[in-house]
């Protein structure tokens, strides 16, 4: 995998209450494409942070019905991706790469 596909296979860190949690399980949340695949990512943190990755999970938040200027707009989905690392690896999103 190239250095610009593990670019564009990860698109931003979820800096959220939640992920800060779970990063004290060795856990990384990443906004990701919807035709992301588990083995694309995992070859792309892996290369883009030279860490060792256990495991990945996905999931896709539906987008919400919300009123905008009035007028009933919809939020874009977003696909999440769980990044699960090996004991003694660690990811600081908050510095960038």
């Amino acid at each position: 995998m190239s250095k610009l596909a593990s670019y564009t296979a990860i698109l931003s860190p979820v800096i959220t209450e939640k992920s800060t949690k779970l990063s004290e399980h060795n856990q990384v949340v990443f906004r990701v494409p919807h035709d992301a695949t588990k083995p694309q990512i995992k070859k792309a943190v892996e290369e883009l942070f030279k860490v060792k990755v256990k495991g990945v999970n996905t999931l896709v938040t539906k987008g919400k019905k919300k009123m905008f200027r009035g007028r009933m707009g919809q939020r874009s989905d977003v696909k999440k991706a769980v990044v699960t690392l090996h004991e003694g690896s660690t990811i600081d999103v908050t510095t960038g790469l």
